[in-house]
């Protein structure tokens, strides 16, 4: 009876509180585009934007948290399904996107809410297959993959979440994938996209320390389940409405 009262008593930060810390950093990462637009080369900026790389990584981690425990995976999938499509229109409206994920460039055309759901789904497909031969199902599992190539953090979200999961338990070894898929996606966007942002990424490492602290406990708050599945598309069409205001209908991503 004692040792089930120290787990959970135990101190260090719950799953409520480091997905406040995520929402804080990604409201920091997003608003830094409105006042600083086009990612420059000065201190602030690169600080604020530092700042933002707590976000992916915390959100993986809780993804893999989140298939774990969930009683139901069906509706797991459908609510980030869901999201992920409301999320899309907000996404392209808060930095000014075309709403087809074909158009204009080959990165950042919908949000990380995709990549997201694409990770609970291969996931559910591995666990539960699919009515089809292994081979079939293997190539659909790389299509999905694939799919998420447009997507913010593309496909690196959708294979550090697969990586991840079999590792949960495991911070250290969940941090080693954490470290080479934002590697991988360094890699690229040094070569293709921006060397500034390609550098930022090492903020990712301030995770470790962050969810060093995690102590394995939802938290009391209930209403936090569905905080930040609203807050995320919600804060996006903030950032547009405030985009249009100070520049007009610009593309923030330019």
């Amino acid at each position: 009876m004692k040792e089930i009262r120290k787990c959970l008593n135990k101190p260090g930060l719950n799953a409520n509180a480091l997905k406040v810390i995520a929402i804080i950093a990604m409201t920091i990462d997003h608003f830094t585009d409105i006042f600083y637009p086009g990612f420059p080369n000065s201190p602030v900026p690169l600080a604020l934007h530092f700042v933002g790389r707590l976000t992916a990584p915390i959100m993986w981690f809780f993804v893999c948290e989140g298939y774990y425990y969930t009683k139901d995976v069906r509706k797991y999938l459908q609510r980030l399904g869901i999201f992920a499509v409301i999320s899309h229109f907000a996404y392209c409206f808060g930095f000014g996107i075309s709403l087809n994920p074909l158009a204009g460039g080959i990165f950042n055309r919908t949000s990380v809410m995709y990549p997201l759901f694409i990770a609970v789904l291969i996931l559910y497909i591995s666990d539960y297959g699919l009515p089809v031969n292994k081979v079939v199902q293997n190539i659909i599992i790389f299509l999905l993959v694939i799919s998420a190539f447009p997507a913010d953090w593309s496909c690196i979200a959708v294979l550090a979440i697969l990586r991840m999961y079999p590792k949960r338990g495991n911070l250290k070894a969940q941090m080693w994938e954490i470290i080479q898929w934002t590697f991988w996606y360094g890699l690229v966007s040094f070569l293709f996209v921006s060397k500034t942002y390609a550098l930022e990424l090492i903020g990712v490492l301030m995770v470790y320390p962050v969810l060093y602290f995690y102590n394995g406990q939802r938290g009391k708050a209930k209403w936090m389940k569905w905080f930040f599945y609203v807050y995320y598309p919600v804060h996006l069409i903030i950032l547009g409405i405030l985009r249009i205001l100070i520049y007009g209908n610009i593309n923030l991503t330019v």
